[in-house]
């Protein structure tokens, strides 16, 4: 059997984008670092790291659909924070927003990765932005790098 795996390290000259919802910046800011971190620690170029901000997950497959139109990068990472409050508003931002990202991403040709929290709390979140559970930003982008790289094997 013949396996196809993929490296977790960047040449420094891809070319990332990170599109980072605006809303719960407390939040997502941490994020952001997170992914940033991953990059430039698997030999990404700092000047090659483009971070595209938009108002609220929601926005975030318009931003991506967008970016990979502009054929400016070579793989995006997608990043925010939507937290349950007492109306159903989390259910459908969360929703479409997940479907959203995945629409544009199987019906192109560039490596997307998923980094959005949908958390219960505030404290949950906190959590997977850097304390207790580790940094989900910083995990989007490890995905990214390995499926930027088994792009290219494939």
């Amino acid at each position: 059997m013949k396996l196809i795996e993929a490296k977790l390290q960047l040449k420094g000259d891809e070319k990332v984008a990170i599109i980072n919802a605006r809303f719960n910046h407390f939040i997502t800011q941490n994020l952001v670092e997170g992914a940033k971190d991953a990059f430039i620690r698997h030999g990404g170029n700092d000047d090659n790291l483009s971070l595209i901000m938009v108002p609220g997950a929601f926005e975030i497959p318009f931003a991506l659909k967008k970016a990979i139109l502009s054929k400016k990068f070579d793989a995006i990472c997608c990043l925010g924070a939507v937290i349950r409050g007492a109306t159903p508003h989390f259910d459908f931002v969360s929703a479409e927003t997940t479907k959203g990202i995945a629409s544009v991403s199987l019906n192109n040709e560039v490596p997307v990765s998923f980094g959005i929290l949908t958390t219960d709390s505030i404290e949950q979140a906190i959590e997977r932005a850097g304390s207790k559970s580790g940094n989900k930003g910083f995990e989007a982008m490890m995905t990214l790098i390995e499926m930027l790289n088994l792009s290219k094997e494939l």
